[in-house]
C-alpha cells in the first residue's frame, strides 16, 4: 500500500510559477514511476510529466519547457516545478506512483488555478 499526499496548488496569475510536492508513505521501496497528471473541468486526465526512479523524464508537449519534475528516492517524493503558467494549465493536479507490480496509487489532487 502507498499513500500519497500532494500539496503546493493554489491561485496564481499568468506567467506566475507554483510548484507542487507529492510525499509517498508506506511501499515507497516498491515505487519505479512517479507523476503527475491533470484534469481540468470537463475533460480528461491526462499526463503532464513524470520520471523513473532512475531519472529518466518524459512531459507533454503542452509544458516542456516550462515544468521540470523532480524527484527525492530517499523521501519517497516528487515534484512539479511550475512556470510561465498559463489559464490552460487550470487543473486539478493528481500525483500518481506506479511501483514495479504494476498497481497504481493516486493522490486526492491539488487544485491549480491560473487567472488575472
Amino acid at each position: 500500500q502507498v499513500q500519497l499526499v500532494e500539496s503546493g496548488g493554489g491561485l496564481v496569475q499568468p506567467g506566475g510559477s507554483l510548484r507542487l510536492s507529492c510525499a509517498a508513505s508506506g511501499s515507497g521501496r516498491s515505487i519505479n514511476v512517479m507523476g503527475w497528471y491533470r484534469q481540468a473541468p470537463g475533460k480528461q486526465r491526462e499526463l503532464v510529466a513524470r520520471i523513473t526512479r532512475g531519472g529518466i523524464t518524459n512531459y507533454a508537449d503542452s509544458v516542456k519547457g516550462r515544468f521540470t519534475i523532480s524527484r527525492d528516492n530517499a523521501k519517497n517524493a516528487v515534484y512539479l516545478q511550475m512556470n510561465s503558467l498559463k489559464p490552460e494549465d487550470t487543473a486539478t493536479y493528481y500525483c500518481n506512483a506506479a511501483l514495479y507490480t504494476g498497481v497504481d496509487y493516486w493522490g486526492q489532487g491539488t487544485q491549480v488555478i491560473v487567472s488575472s
